[in-house]
């Protein structure tokens, strides 16, 4: 089965803002907040949003299976095309309890172990990223007074030469491996930003490279990969192999890097 993209790039980017809505409801006033069997918290916006994207996305005609970090049960693999959704409905759980607004819903299609469509909504700032195979990656700022059109975003490219490397990193997750990369790096200014953002800074060329020495899951990953990669970056593993999601039954990543230039 051949998909339109492009077609279902738009579909998703509803879901997603859909999804969103659902997030600055509960977001807009006190909630519960749950811990799940790895400590990690889980709140009622986690479920809203989890909700309203299986809905979308089961309504969908294609009938792809869909891997969500809520309902990981569910899955039973990736369909006879090698296709499944990929899904965190809200990134960055944290951050959303510290309400800093840093927060985003990811929906990737991955086929053959590959993100080829990507899309991620941070609905606190009214900004999405949009991308997919051969159509392009896409910045949408739909806040007031904004535009709301798709924007063609692309990495910076790699820094000339003695200049200082613009590096993200995680916000709530620290390493301590990370210090020795980045002295190895070299000059750089360091800047902390929640979920998936990460990546979609790279992708549209405020930021230079991610480094990622710690633990991750691939529905952190996938949308913004699929982002980072449209817009000509690469996400990869520390021994320069492509980031994968060709066996969802291993959950985690392995430490990767973001960079912000092809080569």
């Amino acid at each position: 089965m051949t998909l339109n993209l492009s077609e279902l790039l738009t579909k998703v980017e509803r879901i997603a803002l859909q999804a969103g809505d659902a997030i600055m409801a509960v977001y807009a006033r006190d909630f519960y907040i749950e811990e799940k069997d790895d400590k990690s918290p889980l709140t009622e916006a986690d479920m809203a949003a989890h909700r309203v994207i299986m809905a979308g996305l089961q309504a969908l005609p294609q009938g792809i299976p869909v891997l969500s970090e809520e309902d990981v049960g569910s899955f039973s693999g990736a369909d006879a095309d090698g296709r499944y959704w990929l899904v965190d409905p809200l990134d960055g759980t944290k951050e959303f309890i510290k309400r800093n607004g840093e927060f985003t819903v990811n929906i990737a299609l991955i086929e053959s172990g590959k993100p080829v469509l990507g899309v991620v909504v941070a609905p606190s700032l009214e900004v999405s990223y949009l991308a997919a195979k051969d159509v392009g990656a896409f910045k949408v700022d739909w806040g007031k007074e904004k535009s709301g059109e798709r924007q063609p975003i692309h990495v910076a490219g790699k820094p000339a030469e003695g200049t200082t490397w613009r590096v993200v990193g995680s916000r709530s997750h620290p390493s301590p491996d990370l210090a020795e990369w980045l002295e190895k790096l070299g000059s750089h200014d360091m800047v902390p930003v929640g979920s998936s953002l990460k990546l979609c800074l790279i992708a549209e060329g405020e930021a230079d490279v991610y480094p990622r020495l710690g633990p991750t899951c691939l529905w952190d990953t996938g949308a913004a990969q699929a982002v980072v990669e449209q817009a000509g970056g690469r996400v990869e593993t520390l021994e320069g192999e492509v980031l994968s999601y060709a066996t969802p039954a291993e959950k985690l990543n392995p430490y990767f890097v973001v960079w912000g230039h092809s080569d």
